[in-house]
């Protein structure tokens, strides 16, 4: 596994990266989706000392490669020292064995790169459960690569037998920890509902989006609180969830662990627990980096990820493009044009928050239902709620009553019907 750097002294993996195009994927986008890689790559630990793409129909069943280019990348191994090799499509068994065996260099594809990285990204108990879980579930059908352990011991008692029923004996156990690390997300998962439903009250707001598109960053802006946010790819794993007030309400705003293209399967099953923030809010704010070349790409990506999750359902979805401090002007007009319900801010700059601030507002109200209401003087705690949960449109008083007509969200509506109902009820009028 590669380690995080933290100095210049210590010596980073040199990483080789490998891909495909063709008629499904253009050499400019695969080239894109190499850099993408090499972003992968660094936050892991390596250095990318070289990529390779290959022109193919489709990959090699045995080689993803073909046998010719396998034997130019085990020269290039040779050449320039290299220690990992990098694909960044998911390899099977057979890919995997072959390639190791003709090039002798250490191999990781997409898919095992990501869930490494997230394993040295994790820090609470459940996203180390999470990420274990993820890690066992791909491990497993490629066991056989893996199991070198007693065909390297020397003979003697309790090493002789076919290897077959070692590989046997490991994929019970590793069985046996998958169900146990199931039961206790299970039970993590249980601690999470029980916290939402506390939360229920409030409009809660999630920040979505592809990784490294400021969603951290766009956070603390919004609630002046201090979440990790760096230049790196899954700065964070952890949802972070921060009452705050906006445009007047209290929001619940959280912030989740960003998407990426082919995001492993087992580690979306895995961190949906985490995602239930996503699956829960009322609005969500797809954040987009606004100076990605792939732009289109991510927010499609971000976009089927959530329907994969079940996450949209009937869900206000804005978009906003950060990050718009390092555009030209003339790039920023051409985004409007072809995204004119998007709000364009810069986190980092504190441009544009007030405009996003108003449309979260309007996206707050836009189901809140009009009543009127005329409440006893002596039942005051309800007039109170009203100047705090909803928008009073006229007040006039009756007498020693309070003639109230209002806009409000109907979960606060019955929440006021509620406590009105305890200090007995108070005379509606329709």
């Amino acid at each position: 596994m590669f380690e995080e750097i933290q100095n210049s002294d210590i010596v980073q993996e040199r990483a080789l990266l490998v891909g495909i195009y063709g008629p499904e994927t253009p050499r400019i986008q695969a080239e894109e989706y190499l850099d993408e890689l090499e972003m992968l790559t660094r936050t892991a630990g390596g250095i990318t000392i070289d990529k390779v793409l290959q022109n193919r129909m489709h990959p090699d069943p045995s080689t993803y490669i073909g046998s010719g280019k396998l034997r130019e990348l085990k020269q290039m191994v040779s050449e320039h020292k290299i220690d990992t090799l990098i694909f960044d499509d998911d390899l099977s068994p057979t890919q995997i064995r072959n390639i190791e065996d003709a090039t002798k260099a250490k191999l990781l594809d997409r898919s095992g790169l990501i869930l490494d990285i997230f394993a040295s990204r994790a820090q609470t108990a459940a996203a180390k459960t999470q990420v274990e879980l993820a890690q066992l579930q791909y491990l497993l059908p490629r066991l056989t690569r893996f199991w070198t352990h007693l065909s390297r011991q020397q003979g003697g008692i309790g090493t002789r037998g076919p290897g077959e029923t070692q590989i046997e004996t490991d994929r019970r156990l590793i069985d046996k920890r998958i169900a146990n690390l199931k039961d206790k997300l299970e039970k993590l998962d249980r601690q999470r509902t029980t916290q939402r439903k506390g939360r229920s009250e409030n409009v809660r707001i999630s920040l979505v989006g592809y990784t490294n598109a400021g969603k951290s960053t766009l956070m603390n802006a919004l609630t002046d609180t201090e979440v990790l946010a760096e230049d790196r790819l899954f700065a964070t794993l952890d949802s972070t969830v921060r009452r705050c007030e906006i445009a007047n309400y209290d929001v619940l705003l959280s912030d989740t662990v960003g998407f990426i293209r082919k995001l492993p399967h087992d580690l979306i099953e895995s961190f949906k627990s985490t995602l239930d923030e996503v699956r829960e809010a009322d609005i969500l704010l797809h954040v987009v980096d606004a100076s990605a070349l792939m732009l289109d790409d991510y927010i499609q990506v971000v976009n089927d990820t959530l329907e994969d999750m079940n996450a949209t359902g009937n869900k206000k979805i804005q978009l906003v493009f950060n990050k718009i401090d390092i555009l030209e002007p003339r790039q920023i007009v051409e985004l409007k044009k072809q995204f004119p319900e998007a709000v364009f801010v810069s986190a980092e700059r504190n441009i544009g928050l007030l405009k996003l601030e108003k449309q979260i507002r309007s996206l707050i109200e836009e189901d809140f239902v009009t009543e009127t209401m005329r409440i006893p003087a002596a039942k005051y705690e309800g007039v109170a709620f009203l100047h705090r949960e909803a928008n009073i449109l006229e007040k006039k008083y009756v007498g020693s009553d309070v003639k109230l007509t209002f806009s409000i969200a109907e979960p606060d509506l019955m929440r006021l019907k509620a406590l009105l109902d305890d200090i007995d009820t108070a005379e509606s009028v329709v």
